[in-house]
Protein backbone atom coordinates (compact mmCIF):
# COMPACT_ATOMS: atom_id res chain seq x y z
CA UNK A 1 0.00 0.00 0.00
CA UNK A 2 2.73 2.39 0.89
CA UNK A 3 4.52 2.12 -2.82
CA UNK A 4 0.99 2.72 -3.84
CA UNK A 5 0.70 5.80 -2.66
CA UNK A 6 4.59 6.83 -3.60
CA UNK A 7 3.43 5.71 -7.08
CA UNK A 8 0.37 7.91 -7.24
CA UNK A 9 2.12 10.84 -5.34
CA UNK A 10 4.91 10.67 -8.05
CA UNK A 11 2.01 10.43 -10.72
CA UNK A 12 0.69 14.17 -9.66
CA UNK A 13 3.80 15.72 -9.11
CA UNK A 14 4.50 14.75 -12.49
CA UNK A 15 1.37 16.10 -13.86
CA UNK A 16 1.25 19.03 -11.31
CA UNK A 17 4.59 19.64 -13.14
CA UNK A 18 3.16 19.15 -16.42
CA UNK A 19 0.55 21.61 -15.84
CA UNK A 20 2.96 24.45 -14.65
CA UNK A 21 4.56 24.21 -17.97
CA UNK A 22 1.23 23.56 -20.13
CA UNK A 23 2.08 26.75 -22.33
CA UNK A 24 5.89 25.50 -22.92
CA UNK A 25 4.30 21.48 -23.28
CA UNK A 26 1.53 23.13 -26.20
CA UNK A 27 5.10 24.49 -27.96
CA UNK A 28 6.80 20.80 -27.69
CA UNK A 29 3.50 19.00 -28.66
CA UNK A 30 2.80 21.27 -31.52
CA UNK A 31 6.54 20.26 -33.04
CA UNK A 32 6.12 16.68 -32.42
CA UNK A 33 2.53 17.03 -34.26
CA UNK A 34 4.21 18.22 -37.31
CA UNK A 35 7.34 15.93 -37.23
CA UNK A 36 4.55 13.00 -37.33
CA UNK A 37 2.37 14.33 -39.67
CA UNK A 38 5.43 15.76 -42.00
CA UNK A 39 8.11 13.33 -41.39
CA UNK A 40 7.08 10.06 -40.02
CA UNK A 41 3.48 9.66 -41.83
CA UNK A 42 5.09 10.26 -45.51
CA UNK A 43 7.14 7.23 -44.98
CA UNK A 44 4.69 4.67 -45.55
CA UNK A 45 4.74 6.36 -49.05
CA UNK A 46 8.41 4.49 -49.04
CA UNK A 47 6.57 1.30 -50.38
CA UNK A 48 5.83 2.15 -53.57
CA UNK A 49 9.25 2.07 -54.43
CA UNK A 50 9.46 -2.08 -54.25
CA UNK A 51 6.25 -1.97 -56.04
CA UNK A 52 4.68 -0.99 -59.47
CA UNK A 53 2.47 2.07 -58.17
CA UNK A 54 0.40 4.31 -61.01
CA UNK A 55 -1.23 7.08 -59.20
CA UNK A 56 -4.49 6.48 -60.88
CA UNK A 57 -4.85 3.91 -57.96
CA UNK A 58 -4.70 6.78 -55.73
CA UNK A 59 -3.89 5.95 -52.30
CA UNK A 60 -5.29 2.87 -51.57
CA UNK A 61 -2.77 1.61 -54.72
CA UNK A 62 -0.12 2.05 -52.48
CA UNK A 63 -1.18 -1.39 -51.04
CA UNK A 64 -3.19 -3.34 -53.54
CA UNK A 65 -0.08 -2.64 -56.00
CA UNK A 66 1.81 -5.76 -57.43
CA UNK A 67 4.92 -6.06 -55.84
CA UNK A 68 8.29 -6.11 -57.88
CA UNK A 69 11.05 -6.33 -55.03
CA UNK A 70 14.32 -4.28 -56.52
CA UNK A 71 13.30 -3.94 -59.89
CA UNK A 72 13.70 -0.26 -59.62
CA UNK A 73 16.79 -0.26 -57.84
CA UNK A 74 18.72 -2.69 -60.09
CA UNK A 75 17.11 -0.25 -63.30
CA UNK A 76 18.71 2.98 -61.53
CA UNK A 77 22.23 0.84 -61.20
CA UNK A 78 22.17 0.43 -64.46
CA UNK A 79 20.75 3.07 -66.06
CA UNK A 80 23.23 5.17 -68.62
CA UNK A 81 23.24 7.99 -66.09
CA UNK A 82 23.64 6.57 -63.03
CA UNK A 83 27.76 7.26 -62.98
CA UNK A 84 27.08 10.76 -64.57
CA UNK A 85 24.20 11.32 -61.61
CA UNK A 86 26.43 9.90 -59.06
CA UNK A 87 29.63 11.98 -60.25
CA UNK A 88 27.89 15.47 -60.13
CA UNK A 89 26.07 15.19 -56.90
CA UNK A 90 29.42 13.68 -55.28
CA UNK A 91 31.30 16.24 -56.80
CA UNK A 92 29.23 19.11 -56.12
CA UNK A 93 28.56 18.32 -52.83
CA UNK A 94 32.48 17.48 -51.34
CA UNK A 95 33.60 20.53 -53.38
CA UNK A 96 31.23 22.73 -51.43
CA UNK A 97 32.32 20.80 -48.25
CA UNK A 98 35.99 21.29 -48.54
CA UNK A 99 36.06 24.94 -49.72
CA UNK A 100 33.11 26.06 -47.29
CA UNK A 101 34.05 24.00 -44.23
CA UNK A 102 36.24 25.70 -42.61
CA UNK A 103 35.65 28.86 -43.35
CA UNK A 104 32.58 29.32 -40.60
CA UNK A 105 35.09 28.17 -38.06
CA UNK A 106 37.69 30.61 -38.99
CA UNK A 107 34.79 33.43 -39.25
CA UNK A 108 33.93 32.65 -35.77
CA UNK A 109 37.44 32.78 -34.21
CA UNK A 110 38.20 35.51 -36.07
CA UNK A 111 34.86 37.29 -34.64
CA UNK A 112 34.86 36.38 -31.61
CA UNK A 113 38.44 38.35 -31.40
CA UNK A 114 36.71 41.70 -32.17
CA UNK A 115 37.20 43.81 -29.09
CA UNK A 116 33.96 46.49 -29.71
CA UNK A 117 30.37 44.15 -28.78
CA UNK A 118 28.69 47.21 -31.42
CA UNK A 119 30.84 46.24 -34.17
CA UNK A 120 30.83 42.57 -33.40
CA UNK A 121 27.31 42.62 -33.39
CA UNK A 122 27.15 44.70 -36.72
CA UNK A 123 29.47 42.10 -38.14
CA UNK A 124 27.87 39.47 -37.04
CA UNK A 125 24.56 40.42 -38.19
CA UNK A 126 25.81 41.23 -41.81
CA UNK A 127 27.28 37.97 -42.40
CA UNK A 128 23.62 35.83 -40.80
CA UNK A 129 21.34 38.10 -43.08
CA UNK A 130 22.28 36.27 -46.68
CA UNK A 131 20.82 33.13 -44.99
CA UNK A 132 17.62 34.52 -44.99
CA UNK A 133 17.25 35.61 -48.65
CA UNK A 134 15.39 32.57 -51.05
CA UNK A 135 17.83 30.86 -53.37
CA UNK A 136 14.95 31.46 -55.96
CA UNK A 137 16.26 35.13 -55.37
CA UNK A 138 19.75 34.41 -55.10
CA UNK A 139 19.83 32.68 -58.53
CA UNK A 140 17.63 35.78 -59.99
CA UNK A 141 20.68 38.09 -58.85
CA UNK A 142 23.11 35.62 -60.31
CA UNK A 143 20.90 35.65 -63.67
CA UNK A 144 21.06 39.82 -63.50
CA UNK A 145 24.56 40.31 -62.94
CA UNK A 146 26.41 37.37 -64.27
CA UNK A 147 24.65 37.37 -67.76
CA UNK A 148 26.63 38.46 -70.63
CA UNK A 149 25.78 41.88 -70.18
CA UNK A 150 25.74 41.70 -66.26
CA UNK A 151 28.47 44.14 -64.41
CA UNK A 152 30.66 41.42 -64.11
CA UNK A 153 31.68 41.22 -67.92
CA UNK A 154 31.52 44.67 -68.05
CA UNK A 155 34.17 45.21 -65.47
CA UNK A 156 36.08 42.42 -66.80
CA UNK A 157 35.73 43.95 -70.39
CA UNK A 158 36.15 47.33 -69.30
CA UNK A 159 39.50 46.32 -67.72
CA UNK A 160 41.13 44.86 -70.82
CA UNK A 161 40.64 41.07 -68.85
CA UNK A 162 38.49 39.67 -71.49
CA UNK A 163 37.77 40.07 -75.02
CA UNK A 164 34.14 38.76 -75.43
CA UNK A 165 31.82 38.08 -72.60
CA UNK A 166 32.21 35.14 -70.32
CA UNK A 167 29.11 32.82 -70.43
CA UNK A 168 28.92 32.15 -66.73
CA UNK A 169 25.27 30.68 -66.69
CA UNK A 170 25.64 28.36 -69.38
CA UNK A 171 29.20 27.08 -69.39
CA UNK A 172 29.57 24.33 -67.63
CA UNK A 173 32.96 24.92 -66.47
CA UNK A 174 31.85 27.71 -64.45
CA UNK A 175 28.86 25.77 -62.80
CA UNK A 176 30.51 24.41 -59.77
CA UNK A 177 32.34 28.37 -58.43
CA UNK A 178 28.62 29.53 -58.83
CA UNK A 179 27.50 27.20 -56.47
CA UNK A 180 30.26 27.43 -54.17
CA UNK A 181 30.58 30.98 -54.18
CA UNK A 182 27.04 31.55 -53.53
CA UNK A 183 26.74 28.84 -51.00
CA UNK A 184 29.73 30.06 -48.84
CA UNK A 185 28.32 33.84 -48.92
CA UNK A 186 24.76 32.34 -48.16
CA UNK A 187 25.78 29.99 -45.71
CA UNK A 188 28.50 31.13 -43.56
CA UNK A 189 26.81 33.64 -41.63
CA UNK A 190 24.79 30.80 -40.04
CA UNK A 191 27.20 28.49 -39.55
CA UNK A 192 29.10 31.12 -38.02
CA UNK A 193 26.61 31.55 -34.78
CA UNK A 194 26.56 28.06 -34.15
CA UNK A 195 30.52 28.34 -33.29
CA UNK A 196 30.55 31.26 -31.73
CA UNK A 197 27.71 29.58 -29.26
CA UNK A 198 30.51 27.08 -28.61
CA UNK A 199 33.10 29.38 -28.05
CA UNK A 200 30.79 31.31 -25.76
CA UNK A 201 31.49 28.32 -23.50
CA UNK A 202 35.26 28.67 -23.46
CA UNK A 203 36.75 28.78 -19.31
CA UNK A 204 37.64 32.40 -19.51
CA UNK A 205 40.10 31.88 -16.95
CA UNK A 206 42.17 29.60 -19.55
CA UNK A 207 42.84 33.03 -21.52
CA UNK A 208 43.35 34.83 -18.26
CA UNK A 209 46.04 32.31 -17.39
CA UNK A 210 47.85 32.39 -21.58
CA UNK A 211 48.37 36.16 -21.48
CA UNK A 212 50.49 35.78 -17.80
CA UNK A 213 52.36 33.27 -19.89
CA UNK A 214 52.95 35.89 -22.06
CA UNK A 215 50.87 33.69 -25.10
CA UNK A 216 49.75 36.17 -28.39
CA UNK A 217 46.39 36.30 -29.43
CA UNK A 218 47.30 34.20 -32.53
CA UNK A 219 48.42 31.52 -29.92
CA UNK A 220 45.23 31.69 -27.78
CA UNK A 221 43.22 31.13 -31.11
CA UNK A 222 45.49 28.23 -31.77
CA UNK A 223 45.98 26.56 -28.39
CA UNK A 224 42.11 27.45 -26.55
CA UNK A 225 40.04 28.41 -28.91
CA UNK A 226 39.82 26.05 -31.60
CA UNK A 227 40.76 22.83 -29.27
CA UNK A 228 37.64 23.92 -26.93
CA UNK A 229 35.25 24.06 -30.23
CA UNK A 230 36.70 20.82 -32.00
CA UNK A 231 34.12 18.76 -30.37
CA UNK A 232 31.41 20.76 -31.62
CA UNK A 233 33.19 21.34 -35.11
CA UNK A 234 33.63 17.22 -35.10
CA UNK A 235 29.49 16.85 -34.69
CA UNK A 236 29.21 20.09 -37.69
CA UNK A 237 31.52 17.67 -40.05
CA UNK A 238 29.15 14.29 -39.03
CA UNK A 239 26.17 16.03 -40.05
CA UNK A 240 27.88 17.43 -43.13
CA UNK A 241 29.11 14.45 -44.29
CA UNK A 242 25.69 12.71 -43.51
CA UNK A 243 23.94 15.35 -45.80
CA UNK A 244 26.74 14.89 -48.33
CA UNK A 245 24.35 13.81 -51.30
CA UNK A 246 22.23 16.68 -50.06
CA UNK A 247 24.68 19.56 -50.08
CA UNK A 248 27.08 19.10 -46.79
CA UNK A 249 26.88 22.26 -45.09
CA UNK A 250 26.37 24.63 -47.29
CA UNK A 251 23.79 25.54 -49.70
CA UNK A 252 21.25 22.73 -51.31
CA UNK A 253 22.53 20.84 -54.03
CA UNK A 254 18.84 20.68 -55.35
CA UNK A 255 18.08 24.43 -55.47
CA UNK A 256 21.33 25.47 -56.74
CA UNK A 257 20.96 22.73 -59.71
CA UNK A 258 17.03 23.04 -60.20
CA UNK A 259 17.45 27.02 -60.71
CA UNK A 260 21.28 27.33 -61.99
CA UNK A 261 21.18 24.50 -64.30
CA UNK A 262 20.36 24.73 -67.64
CA UNK A 263 20.61 22.76 -71.37
CA UNK A 264 24.07 24.09 -71.50
CA UNK A 265 25.25 22.95 -68.32
CA UNK A 266 23.24 20.16 -67.76
CA UNK A 267 26.37 17.74 -68.01
CA UNK A 268 27.85 18.92 -64.38
CA UNK A 269 24.43 20.21 -62.98
CA UNK A 270 21.94 17.04 -63.38
CA UNK A 271 22.38 15.19 -60.19
CA UNK A 272 20.20 13.02 -57.98
CA UNK A 273 17.62 15.03 -56.93
CA UNK A 274 16.98 17.01 -59.97
CA UNK A 275 16.85 13.49 -61.79
CA UNK A 276 13.87 12.37 -58.88
CA UNK A 277 11.92 15.45 -59.90
CA UNK A 278 12.10 15.39 -63.07
CA UNK A 279 11.70 11.49 -63.47
CA UNK A 280 8.68 11.43 -60.74
CA UNK A 281 6.41 14.56 -61.65
CA UNK A 282 7.76 15.24 -65.39
CA UNK A 283 7.02 11.68 -65.98
CA UNK A 284 5.13 10.21 -63.58
CA UNK A 285 7.56 7.16 -62.65
CA UNK A 286 6.49 7.67 -59.10
CA UNK A 287 7.39 3.93 -57.64
CA UNK A 288 10.85 4.48 -59.82
CA UNK A 289 11.99 7.96 -58.38
CA UNK A 290 10.76 6.85 -55.00
CA UNK A 291 13.27 4.26 -54.94
CA UNK A 292 16.36 6.15 -56.17
CA UNK A 293 15.41 8.69 -52.90
CA UNK A 294 15.45 6.25 -50.72
CA UNK A 295 18.76 4.78 -51.85
CA UNK A 296 20.05 8.56 -51.28
CA UNK A 297 18.77 8.47 -47.70
CA UNK A 298 19.91 4.90 -47.37
CA UNK A 299 23.69 5.89 -47.97
CA UNK A 300 23.47 9.72 -45.96
CA UNK A 301 22.59 7.04 -42.75
CA UNK A 302 25.29 4.96 -43.77
CA UNK A 303 27.81 8.24 -43.97
CA UNK A 304 26.75 8.93 -40.58
CA UNK A 305 27.18 5.93 -39.00
CA UNK A 306 30.61 5.22 -40.86
CA UNK A 307 31.98 9.63 -39.97
CA UNK A 308 30.89 8.80 -36.35
CA UNK A 309 32.45 5.51 -35.52
CA UNK A 310 36.03 7.09 -37.66
CA UNK A 311 35.77 10.49 -35.44
CA UNK A 312 35.03 8.37 -32.05
CA UNK A 313 38.32 6.06 -32.75
CA UNK A 314 40.37 9.02 -34.34
CA UNK A 315 39.78 11.38 -31.81
CA UNK A 316 36.94 10.14 -29.38
CA UNK A 317 34.31 12.77 -30.01
CA UNK A 318 30.99 11.73 -31.85
CA UNK A 319 27.53 12.60 -32.42
CA UNK A 320 26.29 9.24 -30.07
Amino acid sequence: MKGESKAKQYRKSVWYEFWKQRSLQIFVLAGIVYILIFNYIPMFGLVIGFKDYKITSGIAGMISSPWVGFKHFTEFFTDYKFVELMRNTLLLSILKLICSFPIPIIFAIMLNEVRYEGTKKFIQTISYLPYFISWVIVAGLLRIIASDSGIINDILLSAGLIAAPLEFLTSPKFFYGMCILTAIWKDTGWWTIIFLAAITGVDPTMYEAASIDGATRIQKMKYITFPSIAGTVTVVLILALGNLLGGGLSGSNFEQSYLLGNAGNREVADIIQTYVMRIGLSQGRYSYATAVGMLQSVISVMLVYSSNFISKKISGDGLF
